[in-house]
């Protein structure tokens, strides 16, 4: 979906300030014009009232090449909210702001539900049975039922939990460190099931029937968009058709759908159906519209089919395919009734967010916490030439970037948690937040996967990476692929949703009604003047802070972050000039006009580019709020320097490749490199952080440390009496990680002085050596795949093989071919 509807590139160049200062005075107040209009050359319009005549010029070119918004566009546009986003292109975004507005916390009740029934759901869920079973057990079943898992969103008043949202996502990572499966199939009833948008949207008699019944697991919900011609673009609604028509005096419509990838739909009592709904006979009478719709439907509806299942990739979650032909459904399962015909994509929009801003990255906060903590201990446990790995370099690069990552995902998810339990719906942040984490979470337990090597690839109760490494392309294909969501989402909406005046101005070039023609020009006049003045101001402000943060950077230290409050200046100083950079090249993008709807490689480094300044500005109020913690300021260092390197790197990515054509182009190319880089790599001052700072972060990740106790947080991690207690790989790492530490420090003791250990070290020492022996191990098992589950008489197809050319072989061993061979030459011995 493309809401990137702008001017003609040749539209907004051809404005002077000159011309726009104008425009703005000649602005009508109480039907009377300003004396400024003697500046331009004026036109009398239809209306009587003069216009000047360059500005009327470029107003009517620009609506002549100004493509039409669909009313699906138009939607997108004015759903949501905005907030940080807009800031970030006002070039002015505010740390203060975000510290003094968002602060993410838990309830009392919150946290004694994380501490017990979800730590409790953890207990029970064994990773490997699902992965091999491919289904939770019947008490995962039902605990998650019991205990409203699938209700947490729901309101009190309607059965359920009413848990916030910072709820949900402490409750996701936290599952997500025991079994991605669980994580998905919690995550779905809790973001875009068909609950909230009950809540929300649901007649009364809808409210009163399924909200409590969703609540207590009675029926497990699922939400059918996708189908076979609609991916990404899944409310373009390609094949899932329905027509209004009447049965036996009843209003209702006939629908025809095929969906596939459908979380939870093979086990799902109802079904929140997108149909793409027409009228063509008016029964509608304008009570409800034409468009996306939303169907209700129970699974035993007449004509529905679910059941079959998807494969995706190893998963266990239950994922399949919604089918119904000429399927007949009443106007009382229309979600909303009637009047919501054709809301659909309304109420799609509004709660989007959740799921992709809050859901998705939560699980990309759940593998960073268990790789920190499993793989983090693991570096210092696992020896290799007598040394832990954790001291080698490649070995220290890797996890430092896993835990800046990391920080990023945690910080970005605290952040947007808050927003939305402030009533905020950022359509254009969540998306930020879905393709940005996701990513990071890719690379996190990948990085993960590189460090803990064999014992990563080896499945069994002791891989506690593998599924996940297994998950995470499913997480970035979902809810829109994070190439689409990059390429056209994030600066498809934001340069028209959140640019401070651009959507007026286009909503302006929008007008067709003849009686409102006046007042869209004199806001389009009154546009075109913000657009081009803020332009300049952003002009002006970019090369300021561009000249001072390149002397900042050149004569800072390289040990300057670890004063806590010089940190979080010289870091947003830093972002302030990157905020100017990116406002100054996306307003400089207009000149495009609408060939910036198919640029999609230069909209893709623009959305890594705020991708990075939002995430910058996360990650310093995650430090602002839990300053204190020793060792966060080098993490933070770290992801910041990463951050602001990303950032510079996309914006001059940007600004080289500009496809700008012509004489226009190159002027506009040049203005963005003056503005953004004035002298050239001497204002590119960012880059990656330092070994020296990389081998502090490693260090920290693999040792006690109250920067590991962060990420430990909330781990899934055994108790001395469970029953697996022994066997869950990850608790068994992190206690004896501060065993092997000491060992080490023992042991390098003993090098340098030169003598034997004491009884006591050597107490130390044999301990963390046993503990080594078991941690380093990896499943095996004596029949794997079918074997497991055949005779006993079953024997392996490629042994078979051998056994039968042996059976036809004249010497069948080796010992036999010794001895035949051996007494041929005695033979000849003794003949010679």
């Amino acid at each position: 979906m493309s809401t990137t509807m702008l001017l003609s590139r040749r539209a907004v160049p051809r404005v002077n300030l000159t011309t726009t200062l104008s425009a703005r005075h000649a602005i009508r107040i109480g039907g009377a014009t300003t004396s400024h209009d003697h500046y331009l050359t004026t036109t009398t319009s239809s209306s009587g009232q003069k216009r000047p005549f360059l500005t009327k010029a470029i107003y009517g070119w620009a609506k002549k090449v100004m493509p039409s918004i669909s009313k699906t566009e138009n939607i997108a546009l004015d759903s949501g909210t905005i907030g940080f986003d807009r800031d970030i292109f006002t070039g002015n975004p505010s740390l203060a702001k975000l510290v003094s507005t968002y602060n993410p916390r838990l309830t009392a009740e919150e946290e004694s539900y994380l501490n017990h029934q979800v730590h409790h759901l953890c207990k029970i869920l064994n990773d490997h049975e699902m992965s091999v079973d491919k289904d939770f057990s019947m008490e995962a079943w039902e605990y998650m039922r019991r205990e409203k898992f699938f209700g947490m969103k729901i309101p009190k008043e309607w059965g359920g939990l009413g848990f916030s949202t910072a709820m949900i996502s402490a409750t996701l990572a936290k599952v997500a460190t025991q079994s991605f499966d669980a994580n998905a199939t919690v995550a779905v009833p809790n973001s875009l099931g068909p609950g909230e948008l009950l809540v929300r949207y649901g007649t009364p008699e809808q409210k009163e029937y399924f909200l409590p019944r969703l609540a207590d697991g009675t029926l497990i919900p699922c939400f059918g968009l996708t189908g076979p011609h609609s991916g990404s673009d899944a409310t373009s609604l390609i094949g899932s058709d329905c027509v209004v028509t009447s049965r036996n005096g009843e209003l209702g419509v006939l629908a025809t759908f095929k969906k596939r990838y459908i979380t939870l739909a093979p086990v799902a009592g109802c079904v929140g159906l997108g149909l793409n709904l027409s009228d063509p006979d008016n029964l509608l009478k304008g009570c409800g519209g034409e468009g996306f719709t939303v169907a209700l439907l129970e699974r035993d509806h007449e004509g529905l089919r679910m059941g079959p299942r998807h494969f995706p990739l190893n998963a266990s979650f239950m994922n399949g395919t919604v089918e119904g032909d000429d399927v007949w459904i009443p106007m009382k399962n229309i979600l909303g009734g009637q009047e919501r015909c054709g809301f659909g994509w309304n109420m799609f929009v509004e709660c989007l967010a959740e799921g992709r801003g809050v859901s998705l990255p939560a699980g990309s906060i759940g593998a960073a916490k268990i790789v920190v903590s499993g793989v983090g201990a693991y570096a210092r446990v696992r020896k290799q030439f007598r040394v832990p790995i954790a001291e080698f370099g490649g070995i220290q690069e890797a996890l430092a970037l896993a835990g800046s990552d990391g920080l990023i995902t945690i910080a970005g998810g605290d952040l947007m948690n808050a927003i939305v339990d402030n009533h905020e719906a950022p359509m254009v942040i969540s998306s930020i937040m879905k393709q940005n984490c996701t990513e990071r979470g890719r690379r996190i337990v990948e990085r993960g996967m590189d460090i803990a090597a064999g014992s990563a690839i080896c499945r069994g109760d002791n891989n506690y990476i593998g599924n996940a490494y297994m998950s995470f392309p499913i997480a970035i294909t979902v809810e829109g692929a994070n190439i689409m969501t990059r390429s056209f989402q994030i600066i498809g909406q934001g340069l028209t949703r959140c640019h401070p005046h651009m959507l007026d101005l286009i909503k302006a070039l929008q007008n067709t009604d003849p009686q409102k023609e006046e007042q869209a020009f004199q806001t389009f006049r009154m546009g075109l003047y913000e657009v081009v003045t803020h332009g300049v101001r952003k002009l002006f402000q970019s090369v300021g802070r561009g000249f001072k943060s390149t002397a900042t950077t050149t004569f800072r230290s390289k040990t300057a972050y670890k004063n806590g409050d010089n940190l979080l200046q010289y870091h947003e100083d830093q972002l302030l000039r990157l905020s100017a950079n990116f406002a100054l090249i996306a307003d400089l993008c207009f000149s495009l006009g609408g060939r910036l709807k198919f640029e999609e490689l230069l909209m893709g480094r623009l959305a890594d580019a705020m991708g990075a300044i939002f995430l910058g500005y996360a990650t310093l109020h995650h430090y602002h709020r839990n300053k204190g913690i020793q060792g966060l300021e080098a993490l933070t260092e770290h992801a910041m320097l990463r951050l602001e390197h990303e950032a510079q790197e996309a914006l001059h990515q940007a600004v080289l490749n500009f496809p700008g054509p012509g004489p226009l182009g190159v002027i506009v190319k040049s203005v963005m490199m003056l503005g953004s880089f004035p002298l050239g790599s001497l204002t590119r001052p960012y880059s990656s952080p330092n070994d020296n700072l990389t081998k502090e972060v490693a260090r920290m990740l693999s040792t006690p440390s109250q920067l590991r106790d962060m990420f430990q947080e909330h781990v899934y991690t055994t108790d001395e009496n469970d029953d697996n207690h022994d066997m869950h790989q990850v608790t068994q790492l992190i206690k004896a990680l501060p065993v092997c530490v000491e060992a080490d420090r023992i042991a390098s003791l003993l090098r340098r002085e030169k003598r034997s250990p004491t009884p006591d070290e050597q107490e130390v020492i044999t301990h963390a050596d046993a503990l080594r022996d078991v941690l380093i191990q990896v499943n095996v098992f004596d029949k794997i795949g079918k074997e497991a589950y055949a005779g006993d008489d079953y024997e392996r197809p490629a042994l078979v093989g051998t056994r039968e050319r042996l059976q036809n072989a004249d010497i069948k061993r080796f010992d036999d071919f010794i001895s035949a061979n051996g007494s041929e030459r005695e033979s000849n011995v003794a003949g010679g």
